[in-house]
């Protein structure tokens, strides 16, 4: 296992005035055997900085460490990593051992040892019955287990993840990210994860890289991230429905942007007044989207609701609150987190 440490890392494709910069001077440290998601929107830099870990993609300033040596000039195949696709990429012409064998096979790894990692993979994996089926006769799900059990079976120092369960269907997603979760805590090596998808970030990871435009807006644990976003893109990227983001809430001063999280605004006798436009049903909660007219402004809030509450009707008018302890506060003109209005 090892750690990995981005310092001042850049990619720019091109050069002079013309070059466009897609990383922005990232740093982080990922300790040894931690589990470290990348999450953020389509087209943000996300795949591009892990493929420079990889060293698919060339660094073009700054330093990738890996283990404490740095690998920027160091081939793919000599940095000790191994790296699941979103696309499974095996072979559809060998069995599922031999897919996995092959990497071993090619540096010479005797037989017996090849067996023997191929074996604890796939118990670990629980695809052992499959291990004489080619990728065909496999579900989508199966077949990414074996795109994993094929990296595992190399014992590399780190993972590297880029987006291996964006060809599942929801319900296969779930199940594999709990089968990734158990893997990590059997095997413990260090592994960076990228994902567009929220959801999968909150759930995987020890700590999370939230990018944006190419650079880093936060790096923190998942409970860190949602109770305190580092900025406006951070609260409104991370939660599902993402964070009410107000540019005039009564008593805010101005420049201040207010921030309060739907499942932390109460249905009071006074308050807010929303005029309710929609209701969403979500089995246990629902979620209600009211129009706040206030002076100048026109913004749409969102209330969640447990089973159990009444639901308000559409067109009608009611009152909310939002708990005064969960109010967070931005700087318009930088979006940037505010511990206080001041």
């Amino acid at each position: 296992m090892a750690s990995i440490t981005l310092k001042n890392v850049v990619k720019r494709y091109g050069k002079g005035k013309g070059a466009n910069q897609v990383i922005n001077g990232i740093n982080a440290e990922i300790l040894d055997g931690e589990f470290v998601v990348i999450v953020g929107p389509s087209g943000c830099g996300k795949s591009t900085l892990l493929r420079m870990v990889a060293g698919l993609e060339e660094v073009t300033e700054g330093e990738v460490s890996i283990g404490g040596r740095v690998v920027n000039d160091l081939e793919p195949s000599a940095r000790d990593i191994a790296m699941v696709f979103q696309n499974y990429a095996l072979y559809p012409h060998m069995s599922v051992f031999d897919n996995m064998a092959y990497g071993l096979k090619i540096a010479k790894v005797p037989p017996d040892e090849i067996k023997a990692r191929v074996d604890k993979a796939a118990k670990i994996l629980e695809i052992g019955p499959f291990l004489q089926r080619t990728p065909r006769e496999l579900s989508g799900g199966q077949r990414q287990r074996v795109a994993m059990g094929r990296a595992i079976v190399r014992h590399p120092k780190v993972f590297l993840f880029d987006e291996p369960l964006s060809n599942l269907d929801a319900k296969l997603r779930a199940q594999t990210r709990i089968e990734i979760q158990k893997l990590h805590r059997e095997l413990g090596i260090t592994s960076l994860f990228v994902t567009h998808d929220q959801v999968e970030a909150m759930t995987l990871a020890e700590r999370m890289i939230v990018i944006n435009l190419g650079a880093m807006e936060q790096f923190g644990t998942p409970e860190e991230v949602y109770n305190r976003p580092a900025s406006t893109f951070v609260a409104s990227f991370i939660g599902s429905p993402p964070m009410n983001l107000l540019q005039n809430a009564p008593g805010a001063k101005p420049g201040i942007i207010t921030g309060v999280r739907p499942e932390h605004l109460d249905i009071t006798e006074t308050g807010w007044a929303l005029h309710v436009e929609t209701v969403e049903m979500l089995g246990a909660e629902r979620l209600v989207y009211g129009r706040w007219t206030h002076g100048t402004g026109n913004e749409m809030v969102i209330l969640r609701t447990e089973e159990g509450q009444a639901v308000p009707a559409i067109g009608s008018t009611i009152h909310v609150t939002p708990r005064a302890h969960k109010i967070h506060y931005f700087d318009a003109s930088t979006g940037k987190r505010k511990e206080t209005q001041e």
